[in-house]
């Protein structure tokens, strides 16, 4: 059980029947009145946030979020194929629980599936990627110093934007929470 008043950011709970994880939290103490604690949750199974307020004695069971390394295999229409890389069990997930998670992701790379009591509920992506460019627009030499950025499709089918000297054939490295460029590879 954990209290309110020993919350912390990141820390998974059991609150109404809710898996919710801590985004912020806060400790007040106001001039009149008891101490409370205001916290931001997000549901980690439907992506919701709530803010709500709690004393510092109320106690709440600890989640316990399963996260397992998977190898993605394929795609099979509406469902993604997974294989445990320590029991080799497959197990094939909705297009809704996957949503955008394999945006960056190729087959044969390995994710993190999160579970809860045994229902998974999303995918985790490792956090960089290294892909190759396979289309966008030739290169200028000497159009560096605006840091102007152009469209650039990688190899699972995502577009990102690429600064001016990245070519066709060229592997960057892409940050999969933001979807950003980060260097060549």
């Amino acid at each position: 059980m954990v209290s309110a008043g020993d919350f912390r950011n990141g820390v998974t709970l059991e609150i109404d029947g809710q898996v919710v994880q801590i985004l912020e939290f806060q400790h007040v103490k106001p001039g009149k009145g008891a101490a409370f604690v205001r916290t931001k949750l997000k549901n980690v199974i439907n992506g919701g946030v709530v803010e709500r307020t709690f004393r510092p004695t109320e106690k709440f069971p600890a989640a316990r979020i399963d996260r397992v390394d998977m190898q993605y295999l394929y795609a099979d229409g509406d469902l993604y194929n997974f294989m445990d890389t320590n029991t080799y069990e497959q197990v094939a997930l909705n297009k809704d629980i996957v949503a955008d998670a394999l945006k960056f992701v190729k087959e044969n790379e390995v994710v993190k599936v999160c579970s809860y009591n045994g229902n998974v509920f999303s995918v985790e992506a490792p956090l960089f990627v290294e892909l190759e460019i396979t289309d966008t627009e030739p290169g200028f030499k000497g159009d560096t110093a605006t840091g102007a950025t152009k469209p650039a499709i990688v190899e699972t089918g995502a577009q990102i934007n690429v600064p001016l000297f990245v070519n066709q054939g060229d592997r960057v490295k892409i940050d999969t929470r933001t979807g950003e460029y980060l260097s060549r590879a």
